[in-house]
């Protein structure tokens, strides 16, 4: 599967995805009862079937039931996620989105927050990456 698909995914396709990484496999109606505003059974399995047939979810049969899952983990729909935004936002550049985090591009960092990118730099100069 191509990991760039998860950037083209409609929010309502995304709150079905978050739903399956939280419950790490469900059935249409258990997706169902996880959605705000949830709407039809019938619109969740359609959109079931086209994440499917996207490659983003995989489904058994158990009895009657389908019972659905993600095909990538939710750390590898991140990456291809966040490789896409640098690659479009930030010229390719991690540094210039670092930037704009630390500048407060997504509001003020917290001493904690900061504390913790520190000790990612420095574990990251150990490690040589």
């Amino acid at each position: 599967m191509d990991d760039t698909n998860h950037n083209h995914l409609s929010r309502r396709e995304r709150q079905i995805m978050d739903a399956l990484y939280r419950r790490g496999r469900a059935t249409a109606m258990e997706v169902l009862g996880e959605l705000p505003d949830p709407p039809s059974y019938t619109a969740i399995r359609t959109l079931l079937r086209i994440l499917e047939d996207k490659g983003h979810v995989r489904h058994t049969q158990e009895g009657a039931r389908y019972v659905y899952a993600p095909r990538v983990s939710r750390e590898r729909a991140r990456r291809s996620v966040l490789e896409n935004v640098v690659r479009n936002f930030f010229d390719g550049s991690r540094e210039k989105l670092m930037a704009a985090l630390i500048d407060g591009g997504a509001g003020k960092l917290s001493p904690e927050e900061i504390q913790n990118f520190s000790e990612l730099i420095e574990r990251a100069k150990k490690e040589g990456r």
